[in-house]
């Protein structure tokens, strides 16, 4: 593979660009499309009539979960947790139905003045919930309470919900319903999966009456989305493991649809994933994992619909109906898509790891795209106007 520098997808950005806040109406938004080289421009409730006939939309139905705690020493200090993964027990679901005690990989603010295996109360009530941190070096800590309610319950009450850090400001009780999609069903997320934010029960009627299939998949959006690029050699980041689920409902429509628009990175990184989940399993691998460079250091000649018939059968023969597994798949300008003929997308920051994705979609035309839209004055970022982009066949 070629060498992908950080520097060649830098463009300016002004503050004033950033969508701090959503619009009233999420479908009102604007939609840039990008197909047959040309771009032209539309509200997102236009979406219907651009999506072709027959074709599939994919969804990540991922739900964000109030996962910044905020914790205090005896001495004052303030720590601040925000929830990652799970550890003990290990599966999302069974985490979220615990009602004593659940161990969490986290992000932790201030964690210098935090002592392993230490004790700490919640900041805003003690004695609700207490942390314990199980281990410095791997980031694992230990939250229990004594009242037998669900976890899910008890960080409703107490959680944040986290946004992004680049619109610099706080959470605010909008957001909770604004930084959800209409379609969330499955917590654990800490970012909603924003390409999804535009979509309202009008919009996806229309969408199936105009005879477009939906399915939806599960990826668990981490912290990692936010970090930025700080290596100019692309090839050094360092991409965080995602866990994500799809069940077999999705994988017989993947195989039905020859055009198959993903809705998000996220959405179309679970896709990618699948197809080398597939090669993996032609090979005997039962690993469940894609690494990072998975796509430029094996070869395949299967089809996307052969790998998914491959994990198809696999199921068949496990008797199992939803396939669990893990990625940290970065999608680089030279990435040959197996999955998708296009993806809807929100625009996307400079330098970062999306704008390369969006890159292998449609190639040097992202500079056109992205220029034309600072000067048609879209919204950037999470809470920003969206794309509709359709690759070059």
């Amino acid at each position: 593979m070629r060498l992908v520098r950080k520097s060649d997808f830098f463009f300016e950005l002004n503050e004033d660009q950033i969508a701090k806040y959503p619009l009233n109406k999420r479908d009102q938004s604007k939609l840039l499309c990008y197909q047959y080289g040309k771009i032209t421009h539309h509200k997102f409730t236009d979406v219907s009539s651009i999506l072709p006939k027959d074709s599939l939309l994919i969804m990540n139905n991922a739900k964000v979960i109030p996962a910044r705690l905020y914790f205090k020493r005896k001495t004052g200090a303030l720590i601040e947790v925000l929830l990652l993964e799970p550890v003990k027990p290990s599966s999302y679901e069974k985490s979220f139905a615990s009602t004593q005690a659940s161990q969490w990989k986290c992000m932790i603010g201030n964690s210098k003045k935090w002592k392993e295996g230490e004790f700490l109360d919640l900041s805003i009530q003690s004695g609700l919930i207490q942390a314990q941190l199980i281990s410095k070096t791997h980031r694992i800590v230990e939250l229990s309470w004594t009242n037998k309610k669900l976890f899910t319950e008890v960080l409703q009450k107490i959680g944040e919900l986290p946004l992004p850090p680049y619109l610099n400001r706080k959470t605010e009780d909008s957001d909770i319903k604004t930084y959800q999609t209409v379609f969330a069903k499955n917590e654990g997320s800490v970012a909603a999966p924003t390409a999804g934010l535009h979509f309202t029960d009008d919009v996806l009627s229309n969408i199936v009456d105009k005879g477009v299939a939906i399915s939806e998949v599960t990826l668990h959006v981490g912290a990692g989305t936010f970090l930025p690029v700080k290596e100019d050699d692309v090839i050094n980041h360092e991409m965080h493991q995602e866990h994500f689920e799809v069940t077999i409902d999705t994988l017989n429509l993947l195989m039905n649809h020859d055009q198959r628009i993903a809705v998000g990175t996220t959405s179309l990184r679970v896709l990618e994933s699948l197809y080398w989940i597939g090669i993996q399993l032609s090979q005997n691998d039962e690993s469940f994992f894609v690494s990072k460079l998975e796509p430029y250091e094996k070869n395949s000649k299967l089809t996307f619909k052969e790998s998914i018939g491959i994990i198809k059968s696999y199921m068949h023969t496990h008797n199992i109906t939803v396939i669990e597994a893990a990625t940290e798949i970065l999608i680089l300008p030279d990435c040959e898509l197996k999955s998708i003929t296009g993806l809807i997308t929100n625009f996307h920051l400079p330098e970062s790891t999306l704008l390369m994705l969006i890159a292998s979609i449609v190639g040097e035309e992202w500079k056109d795209i992205y220029e034309t839209a600072k000067a048609e004055k879209y919204r950037f970022l999470s809470y920003g106007d969206s794309s509709i982009l359709f690759k070059n066949l």
